[in-house]
């Protein structure tokens, strides 16, 4: 799509031609060759389009050459005659003029920050709230050998300035405030300073073929003055256009350099024409040129969009006959419209006629008009002259067709160009089309290129990777032809790479050999400058001329191209970029997820990736992290992590470890079969756990161990896997531990002692005690030891433990355990207070004596302990130590030897037998806890006194004797040392005024003083040491 409409007709029939053109206001000013300025109230919109309000007739005696406005006075400024003259509005009177021998001129307006110090006279004003903003324009015109310049700040007028110039300025073009371009000729330009006054020449390389560009030139009928000036060897009117702030376009026969303020290209690209243009004008971002008749072929598609360079040697039946409006993109210096004049068939044999453009202000963004004239007298006499007007399509419509032929650079360069209140979804577009250039980008192997944009747009993970194949990207890969689509492309774009703009990026550096090739027949063709350049452009010309020399039809190319085989190791640098992208996005991920407090560790509580539809997936918002919800987070974590794990799998599975040992948002489903069949059952294992599960993972352990012969290989994997699982896994580590238990109890019993993690203490032994009462025996021990466990419980079962192994192991007849377990149960209940005794009293049978006296001693029954200690097992070593571990005097126990002695000298039991030793040992040893009469009493009176001589000897001593003694002596003490205390604080000194110091025979007066045994004598205190001395000295 053409991005102007077909121009429409403004004004028709102007009997005088217009030779300048100005839009004001709404009103349109004509300048006409015969010296009249002709007003029109100009609406666009309005359906009788311009009516004639006024005519200033005569104005000039001659032609008018040029038309301008400054708006700070609200003049319109005219140029002919040579003179350049100020005319205010509405009135026109009284008019200024400026200079005389003037050949162009140029007006700029613009804004300039001032600072409030100049703005206010040079005060100082250091407390300013900023730069005032200035409104200056500038009036430069070009004069012979000189430049005048004029300029108004905010509608007051300044001194005017001249400067003199080597040569005259036909053209006049401003490149910022302070800087001008001048046209002296067709091939002669310069840059000026306003500033600085000085002068210095554009500099571009030598135009190719400049000879065949001029002769094209003196060959062509100029429509610069039409039927009045008609003539071979026409001067050539120099080319200048201002394109922006800082740029210009300068002509030099048929070709165009962009320049900037330092009168050098900015842009290594120029613009070739066929021929020189006989006129040029810039509506951004558009270059319009007028051709002369016979340069420009006609399409061989019959249309009117010719490509920019196209031969003007060609035959003249295979050229348009009439002159011709050629359109090119600032952008890419590429023709995008061509417009024969008059408007009918090409071909056909109508009267020419000459156009030139009139822009109706110096602005990139002013209208712009054409201006034809029949070449023919007698017609331009009937018909006159028309103005056209030409009307850019909407900006949407322009984008979206480049977008449509997948020339997305060109659409962001124009998307560029436009502000955001011409377009308001321009940032929306700007993305769109970058995500679409950065897919092209992708196919043509420009990995890095793409993937920096990718990461630029925040775009969706999973888009991203519907451009790998499946063995990276799994069921998210799509095809190719889908690709464009998927990121919101047209849906029936083609993928040829003649419909791409990034191919020419391609061609460039990957068809060098083929572009010396095409050299000769670009010479047989057309002038070699345009045709080479066109060639190293890469433009879809030079392929389709390209693939005619080589006989082959459109079809055939398409298909040579659609099949072109990639280097081998674009798979590879796809994957690096892919890894490039990945790594970025992976830890930007995990910090917003902690925000959220969401950690990798719990992905095993979201959805699986797998649970979501591809669609969904797609679906997924192109926006920065932090405007995702926690749900699209961790799906995006969720395709980074799986894709990093894939690519890693793919081309470097050395570093599948480390990401697997960490929490990870890796999709299970999608890898473990490729793991498996790598045998990566470490790393399988690894992620089975960090995604919980365990079951898998312990199946597996169970799996691997069945090819191991020594025990310890084959059951330490999974105890070390079981002893890692918490209570919320103790159903599957009961369900796992059990074939283990059946291989060897002593390691698997490791699985319920970690320090990593601890399970229920009740349900382990309730487990264990299901295999063997042994092994939850084993179970309580080791809390009890280990992990201090007090619980009555426990203690409580674990002596029921004892109990029915112990009567297990006596129906077995296993003597020797029934022993050992025996054994411990009397250690426990004798050396353990956590368990309750009366409760195990009563499951104990009677037969074991032992246990239950030390249970009865617990209960605090003595009496009945000692007589099982005594009549039953008849261990009087044990009855003794019973009594001595629960002797206390002060309380219930002090008698309990006592009690011992009575059931050795009263028996209660009739079988007893005779226990005199037994007792007397007792009295023997234990003689200070016994009750001296009552054990008298208690002997028989066969007993000598020689057999108790040691226990009458200790009774017989007195204690109460020696308390006495004590006492007094106590009480005596206390006495002496009162009655020396009282004698020494009857002891005094008395100072007075006049007592003096024996040491240093001062006054004492009301110094610290010391006394001195043992007569008493008073020193001062700094004396008393001296003083001491001597009495020591007088006491020898």
């Amino acid at each position: 799509m053409a991005p102007f409409d077909p121009p429409t007709t403004v004004l028709s029939g102007i009997k005088e031609r217009p030779e300048a053109l100005l839009l004001q206001d709404g009103r349109l000013y004509v300048g006409t060759a015969t010296g009249n300025l002709l007003i029109y109230d100009y609406n666009e919109l309005s359906e009788n389009g311009s009516t004639l309000v006024d005519t200033k007739k005569a104005l000039s005696r001659r032609p008018i050459d040029q038309l301008g406005y400054i708006p700070d006075n609200n003049s319109l400024v005219v140029l002919s005659e040579s003179t350049v003259t100020l005319y205010p509005l509405p009135t026109f009177a009284p008019s200024v003029p400026l200079a005389k021998g003037a050949l162009s001129f140029a007006v700029h307006s613009s804004v300039h920050n001032t600072p409030p110090s100049d703005a206010q006279g040079g005060t100082d004003n250091a407390g300013g709230a900023g730069s005032i903003p200035t409104i200056v324009t500038q009036l430069v015109i070009g004069c012979r050998r000189k430049v005048v310049i004029h300029s108004w700040k905010d509608s007051k007028a300044q001194k005017a300035t001249e400067s003199v110039l080597a040569h005259s300025p036909r053209a006049i073009a401003f490149l910022d405030s302070n800087t001008v371009c001048f046209a002296y000729s067709a091939t002669e330009y310069s840059i000026f300073s306003i500033s600085e006054q000085t002068t210095f020449d554009v500099t571009t390389p030598i135009p190719a073929n400049t000879s065949m560009g001029a002769l094209t030139s003196m060959g062509a009928f100029s429509g610069f003055t039409g039927y009045m000036t008609l003539g071979l060897g026409a001067k050539a009117k120099p080319g200048l256009v201002r394109l922006s702030d800082n740029e210009a376009l300068v002509v030099k026969d048929n070709q165009g350099f962009v320049i900037g303020t330092d009168g050098k290209q900015t842009k290594p690209a120029t613009i070739d024409w066929p021929s020189p243009p006989d006129e040029i004008a810039f509506v951004s971002p558009y270059i319009f040129s007028i051709l002369p008749p016979g340069t420009v072929p006609i399409p061989e598609n019959g249309g009117t969009s010719p490509p920019s360079g196209t031969a003007a040697a060609t035959s003249q039946s295979s050229t348009i006959p009439s002159p011709v409006v050629q359109i090119i993109s600032s952008l890419t210096t590429q023709s995008v419209q061509t417009l024969p004049f008059p408007p009918t068939p090409l071909v056909s044999p109508s009267t020419t006629c000459t156009i030139r453009l009139l822009t109706s202000s110096p602005a990139s963004k002013a209208p712009l008009f054409l201006v034809s004239t029949p070449s023919d007298r007698t017609a331009a006499a009937a018909e006159g002259s028309s103005i056209w007007h030409f009307r850019m399509r909407s900006w949407e419509d322009q984008i979206d067709e480049l977008v449509q032929r997948g020339l997305y650079s060109d659409a962001l360069s124009l998307l560029d160009t436009l502000d955001a209140d011409l377009l308001p979804d321009k940032d929306q577009r700007r993305t769109h089309i970058r995500a679409l250039r950065a897919v092209s980008q992708f196919r043509l192997g420009q990995f890095n290129d793409a993937i920096d944009s990718f990461l630029e747009l925040d775009l969706n993970p999973a888009k991203v990777l519907a451009l790998y194949p499946e063995r990276v990207a799994g069921r998210l890969s799509v095809p190719q032809d889908d690709w464009i689509p998927l990121f919101g492309g047209p849906p029936n774009q083609s993928l040829l790479p003649g419909n791409d703009d990034a191919t020419s990026m391609k061609a460039q550096t990957d068809n060098t050999t083929r572009e010396t090739k095409e050299k000769p027949l670009a010479r047989s063709a057309s002038p070699a400058p345009s045709v080479r350049t066109s060639v190293r452009r890469g433009t879809a010309m030079v392929g389709s001329l390209l693939a005619a020399s080589k006989d082959k039809d459109d079809d055939v190319a398409s298909i040579s191209g659609k099949k072109k085989v990639k280097p081998i190791d674009d798979f590879s640098r796809s994957v690096d970029a892919l890894w490039r992208y990945l790594t970025d996005r992976r830890p930007k991920l995990a910090g917003v997820l902690a925000v959220v407090h969401i950690a990798p560790s719990q992905s095993h509580q979201w959805p699986f990736l797998s649970e979501t539809s591809t669609e969904d997936l797609f679906a997924l918002p192109n926006i920065p992290l932090t405007q995702l919800t926690p749900e699209q987070l961790v799906r995006f974590a969720q395709i980074v992590d799986t894709a990093l794990f894939k690519s890693y799998l793919i081309t470097q599975p050395a570093l599948l470890g480390a990401l697997c040992r960490l929490p990870n948002w890796c999709e299970v489903s999608e890898v473990e079969e490729e793991l498996r069949a790598r045998e990566k059952f470490a790393e399988l294992i690894y992620l089975y756990g960090g995604k919980k599960m365990h079951a898998k993972a312990l199946a597996l352990l169970r799996q691997l161990s069945e090819k191991e012969t020594d025990m310890e290989d084959k059951l330490s994997p999974s105890i070390s896997y079981l002893q890692k699982l918490g209570p919320e896994y103790i159903d599957q580590v009961f369900e796992s531990s059990h074939w283990i238990f059946e291989q060897d109890r002593d390691m698997a019993f490791q699985i319920f002692t970690s320090v990593d993690v601890e399970l229920p203490r009740t349900r382990v032994a309730d487990y264990l005690d299901k295999i063997d009462p042994a092994l939850s025996a084993r179970y309580i021990e080791y809390l009890i030891a280990e992990k201090d466990e007090e619980s009555p419980a426990f203690h409580d079962r674990l002596a029921e433990l004892y109990l029915n192994m112990t009567l297990s192991a006596r129906k077995g007849g296993d003597e020797a355990k029934q022993s050992e377990v025996y054994s411990k149960l009397l250690r426990f209940i004798d050396t353990t207070d956590h368990y309750r005794p009366d409760r195990l009293y009563g499951l104990l049978p009677e037969n074991l004596y032992e246990a239950r006296a030390v249970l009865l001693g617990r209960m605090g029954r003595h009496d009945h302990a000692l007589e099982l200690y005594v009549y039953k097992l008849r261990d009087y070593a044990k009855a003794e130590e019973h009594c001595k571990r629960t002797y206390n005097p002060s309380a219930a126990t002090g008698t309990i030897f006592l009690t011992l002695l009575k059931l050795y000298l009263r028996p209660t039991d009739k079988a007893a037998p005779n226990l005199l030793q037994p007792a007397l040992d007792l009295i023997s040893r234990h003689s200070p806890r016994l009750d001296a009469i009552e054990a008298l009493q208690l002997l028989p009176p066969l007993v000598t006194a020689c057999d108790v001589r040691s226990f009458l000897q200790e009774a017989l001593r007195a204690p109460i004797f020696d308390s006495h003694v004590v006492r007094d002596i106590h009480k005596a003490r206390n006495e002496q040392v009162a009655r020396k205390l009282m004698l020494l604080e009857t002891r005094r000194v008395r100072v007075t005024d006049s007592r003096i110091c024996p040491q240093c025979h001062k006054r004492l007066g009301t110094s610290v003083i010391a006394v001195h045994a043992p007569r008493g004598e008073v020193t001062h205190y700094q004396c008393r040491d001296a003083f001491a001395r001597e009495l020591n000295n007088l006491s020898r």
